[in-house]
């Protein structure tokens, strides 16, 4: 764990210098919890630990009210909420899949803008990472499939199981057609050699 924790000064380890020249620690905390979705685009993902950002609260909207052409509804995204929590995954990333990554937000047509978030992981240590929140978001519910995505990444890194139960919750839209990145990612979920079968659709 340590070598990801900020500890700033002369006698940090190797490991986390090159972690900041390198590497970027992102935290996931929507369709991105999902490693293979997060893979389609960004190779270089590895799985570090779970955290919780506290004092926000999971939402779905659609940036300006215009519902995500790739997902057919509302997003996620993280809201101020005193006393609430946000459960994700902090994944250790190569700097040169950030503009990917940052392309898969829509940051360059403004539709989420890259933030620090600091979050703590379960045995209590506080990290710095990159995330995202959604600009100018109107409340919209979820297509069904985005929401499936959610809910199998939380189940596939093992989030606590009340907060599995609240995603589960979740009320989605009605949308029945077809979502190509789902389609994407049932690909890579059922690709030849998945140990993990639970997690196919």
């Amino acid at each position: 764990m340590e070598a990801f924790i900020n500890h700033p000064g002369p006698d940090e380890d190797l490991e986390l210098q090159n972690c900041r020249s390198e590497h970027f620690l992102y935290f996931a905390y929507g369709s991105n919890l999902l490693q293979e979705r997060l893979m389609l685009r960004n190779p270089s993902v590895v799985f570090l630990t779970i955290a919780q950002l506290l004092d926000y609260k999971l939402a779905f909207g659609s940036h300006q009210g215009k519902p995500s052409l790739q997902w057919k509804g509302g997003t996620a995204t993280i809201v101020y909420s005193p006393g609430e929590e946000v459960w994700g995954i902090i994944w250790k990333m190569n700097t040169s899949d950030l503009y990917s990554l940052d392309r898969q937000e829509g940051v360059e047509n403004g539709i989420y803008n890259p933030i620090e978030v600091t979050v703590q992981t379960q045995d209590g240590k506080i990290v710095k990472c990159h995330s995202y929140q959604m600009n100018d978001y109107v409340l919209d519910l979820p297509s069904p499939q985005y929401k499936k995505v959610i809910c199998l990444g939380a189940k596939q890194n093992e989030l606590p199981v009340d907060y599995q139960k609240k995603l589960n919750s979740i009320e989605a839209n009605n949308y029945a057609g077809p979502v190509p990145v789902f389609e994407e990612i049932e690909a890579a979920l059922n690709a030849p050699g998945k140990q993990n079968n639970e997690d196919k659709f």
